[in-house]
């Protein structure tokens, strides 16, 4: 993730200890004692990058809890997102003086099932991607794109956005995307300035599709 965010973000990408490391009392309350394996293995790996990255940003050890919707709950002053899929993990945060939002998301280089791609694509996404040159997953890419959105949107206006709410082009040349939300969406935002739209990077290698995007402060 490092590669695809500006020097203010602290990232940390998950290490093989990461995965079965100790929670803070405050992390293992909001994980609860009946999480399957898997979703205590991912919200492990999580909260220790998360607690690197903060440590980065030269920030005492605190915990990261979720909250009821299971979005991280960061330190007052600070922006970040947490992503993990299979066998990958990374945090991302930064000093909230510096940027209004971060958000990331990673996910495995495979081609989405036409169920969730039919979800996931509008029609005139659709005819994009099929302009596109052969070689990645560009469905895929455009989901996690969507993802990355969502986390930048959802800390700043705490409303859901679906995937039809946002209008993602991609750039293979540049390796970007551009994401306009939809004027109905911003109309119904309970918030004065949600934010129109989002421009990130993406990359696809190792196997992975990952993405990110940073929203700049007014």
């Amino acid at each position: 993730m490092r590669d695809l965010l500006p020097p203010a973000v602290a990232v940390a990408v998950a290490g093989p200890a990461d995965w079965s490391g100790q929670l803070l009392p405050a992390e293992q309350a909001a994980l609860g004692d009946r999480a399957v394996p898997s979703r205590r293995r991912d919200f492990t790996a999580g909260r220790a990058c998360a607690r690197r990255a903060l440590a980065t940003l030269g920030l005492p050890v605190t915990p990261v809890p979720a909250g009821a919707d299971r979005a991280p709950v960061w330190p007052a002053g600070v922006v970040g997102a947490i992503t993990h899929t299979d066998g990958y993990c990374a945090a991302a945060v930064a000093r909230a003086a510096d940027l209004r939002a971060v958000g990331i998301d990673a996910e495995r280089h495979r081609p989405l099932s036409e169920g969730v791609r039919r979800k996931v694509c509008r029609p005139d996404e659709e005819a994009d991607l099929a302009r596109l040159p052969a070689g990645p997953p560009w469905p895929t890419v455009l989901f996690s794109a969507k993802e990355t959105v969502y986390k930048v949107w959802y800390p700043l206006v705490g409303t859901w956005l679906g995937f039809p709410d946002a209008r993602v082009t991609l750039d293979p040349d540049a390796g970007t995307f551009h994401a306009e939300i939809s004027p109905a969406r911003l109309a119904a935002a309970p918030v004065s300035d949600p934010p129109p739209s989002v421009t990130g990077r993406f990359a696809v290698d190792d196997g992975l599709v990952r993405t990110a995007a940073v929203l700049a402060h007014r």
